[in-house]
């Protein structure tokens, strides 16, 4: 049978909690981040960061949790064909902290979890035979159920000349050896729970564990003996983790010292998180072992996945690409604590910037209603009148839509926040705006807060939208006070995980030519921001794009891209604009609102139109738009062929 699939993981799924505050106990923890976790659900995910075809098979409930996890394991490509909806369990849920370097306390809350529920019905032949590997872990080998599912599967594996890994994965009270509070406990010695792992050991081509884990596979607290037991009743490779020792592979028969087995370099750096680093290592070392490396490279890499793992918040968000990991390759550790390297953090932030984010954005078509002045200035306007009239502009841009990708809006939470948060889940790119209308040098909405703290409210989809009134003119002082609210608003955007706009007009400051925007663009990446996306005016000449694209692919040739503005023009204008546009690949389409929305809004507001009749408009006009820019994308691919 064709292998389609490189790795397919078996076992828990479930939610991280993680205490957002460092250092503090448990029952001090006053927020938290949400993760997805459970060990293979986290090689899945590692494993396609990395470049490799991964699967997963579970179950989660049927409920926002579950939910969750199926998605989050979409967007990183994850295939979910093997993830199983019960209809009567909930998915498991962790609570955990980062106490200190070898502190975190830790909550499982899996009692008659969805995981574990998992069953031989749950395991598809065809399915499990399409890959090259199956990999287990312990905790699905501790129950009756989900044991025989995983034996199912092994055997499948090895029918269809695949491979089998284990990673050991204790964790003792999910054995039942250790109580509810201690779940960060990683051994307690029980001659039930060796004896139950023997049995399974000869199945597997590759085992993976801590020595403490070897501890438990192998009936001894001595590591050596424990080893030897283990390789007693299997010819696995034997890969034992040795913390900030590094890993040591054993092909053959266990020599007297641990430190004579084959090894791969390791990386200096700081721990900062020890949770999800055993995960990360194993996606490191299956993408070495399935491609054929020699131990030292795949250990190379599992090391380095490690690395990343414990010096970063969270398991999977962790996790690098596999471009991250060979820019860390070829530059080397600059500082021990990754998580403040600013340009490592870069490279991490967009290579895996999908996974956070997904959708596909190679084209956009937004239709831009985050006007406030342009509406409040408009003769009938009432604060009721606006949030109204964006919802229908909201119908507009779904009804063009259509459930389709490519589609987006610019939305304000101040007029438009019923419009704003309906839009939430739609499968549109939703752009928010973030400046005071009409100041320079800028000036943010004040419900961002002094520090921009409201961020932390705003939904992950959103994408934080920043419009500058700037010049190459501008004196010091004005570009130096613009240039700092910027970064203060993109620095707290990663912060929160959001992706960032940021849109200049220097037009309406004075003259321009064709050297004036890749000047400013030039001048925010100096000051070391980075935005996502680029709003630009349209150019007139293809001289003008082409100094602008040149200057943002020579500082991040991986931003998400361009997206052309239309300053209230004509539709025939606008299409001429659009066929320049079009011509570079960078330019992702446009973001268009007046020459919308303008005529109904301001007959809408007098009671001159009705509800559907401006719906009908607005979306008429919008789709009008998408075709002409659809079609100068289509005849620039024709003459570019």
């Amino acid at each position: 049978m064709t292998k389609t699939l490189d790795v397919i993981t078996i076992g828990r799924a479930g939610v991280d909690l993680y205490g957002a505050q460092i250092g503090g106990r448990l029952e001090d923890m006053g927020s938290f981040d949400k993760y997805i976790g459970g060990s293979p659900t986290n090689m899945a995910c590692g494993t396609a960061r990395l470049g490799m075809k991964s699967a997963l098979i579970t179950r989660v409930g049927d409920e926002h949790m579950g939910r969750f996890i199926r998605e989050e394991l979409v967007r990183h490509g994850v295939d979910v064909r093997g993830v199983t909806t019960d209809p009567e369990r909930l998915t498991a849920l962790v609570i955990l902290g980062i106490r200190d370097q070898s502190q975190f306390p830790l909550i499982f809350y899996r009692e008659n979890c969805a995981d574990m529920a998992l069953c031989e019905a749950d395991i598809d032949e065809g399915f499990v035979a399409s890959a090259r590997a199956v990999v287990a872990t312990g905790t699905h080998l501790s129950h009756p159920g989900p044991r025989a599912a995983v034996l199912k599967a092994l055997a499948i594996a090895k029918a269809s000349s695949g491979q089998a890994a284990l990673d050991i994965d204790y964790r003792p009270n999910l054995w039942g050896v250790a109580g509810h509070g201690d779940g960060e406990s990683r051994f307690v010695e029980s001659a039930r729970v060796t004896a139950s792992l023997q049995e399974t050991l000869p199945l597997f081509d590759l085992i993976v564990g801590t020595e403490e884990e070897f501890h438990i596979a192998g009936g001894s607290t001595d590591t050596i003996a424990a080893l030897r037991a283990v390789r007693a009743v299997s010819g696995a490779t034997l890969v034992c983790k040795r913390g900030p020792m590094g890993a040591v592979a054993f092909e053959g028969a266990i020599p007297d010292s641990l430190d004579d087995g084959q090894t791969g370099p390791g990386f200096p750096i700081e721990v900062f998180n020890v949770l999800g680093a055993g995960d990360g290592f194993m996606s490191g070392l299956l993408k070495g072992w399935l491609d054929g490396e020699a131990w030292s490279v795949a250990l190379k890499y599992a090391n380095a996945c490690g690395a990343f793992a414990v010096s970063r918040h969270g398991c999977t968000p962790a996790y690098p690409s596999w471009e991250e990991l060979q820019f860390f390759f070829a530059r080397g550790v600059q500082r021990p604590d990754l998580r403040n390297d600013p340009e490592l953090e870069q490279v991490h932030w967009v290579s895996n910037r999908t996974f956070s984010h997904g959708g596909d954005w190679t084209t956009l078509r937004t239709f831009a209603f985050d006007h406030r002045i342009q509406l409040e200035q408009m003769p009938g306007y009432t604060v009721a009148k606006g949030g109204a009239f964006k919802n229908l502009c909201l119908e507009a841009a779904l009804k063009v839509q259509a459930g389709r990708p490519g589609y987006g809006i610019l939305c304000d939470n101040r007029i438009g926040r019923a419009a704003l948060h309906r839009a939430s889940g739609s499968g549109l790119w939703i752009g928010r705006p973030t400046e005071w209308p009409g100041s320079r040098p800028i000036a943010l909405e004040p419900e961002l807060g002094p520090d921009c703290g409201s961020l932390k409210e705003w939904a992950r989809e959103d994408v934080v939208k920043l419009l500058v009134f700037c010049h190459p003119d501008d004196d010091a002082e004005t570009r130096a006070a613009q240039e700092a609210t910027v970064m203060q608003l993109w620095t707290a955007a990663r912060r929160n995980n959001l992706e960032f706009l940021l849109e200049i007009i220097p037009s309406k400051v004075g003259p321009v030519d064709e050297t004036t925007t890749a000047t400013l663009i030039r001048q925010f990446y100096a000051a070391g921001i980075y935005p996502d996306w680029w709003k630009l005016e349209p150019f007139r000449t293809e001289a003008a794009w082409a100094a602008a694209v040149a200057a943002i692919e020579e500082n991040d040739p991986n931003t998400r891209g361009i997206v052309v503005l239309g300053l209230d023009a004509p539709e025939a204008e606008l299409a001429e604009s659009f066929a320049l546009a079009a011509r570079q690949p960078l330019v992702r389409g446009f973001a268009v609102g007046r020459t919308i929305f303008g005529d109904a809004a301001r007959a809408w507001m007098v009671g001159a139109i009705t509800d559907e009749a401006a719906v009908a408009q607005m979306a008429e006009r919008f789709a009008r738009l998408c075709a002409v820019w659809d079609g100068a994308r289509a005849s620039a691919a024709r003459a570019a062929a």
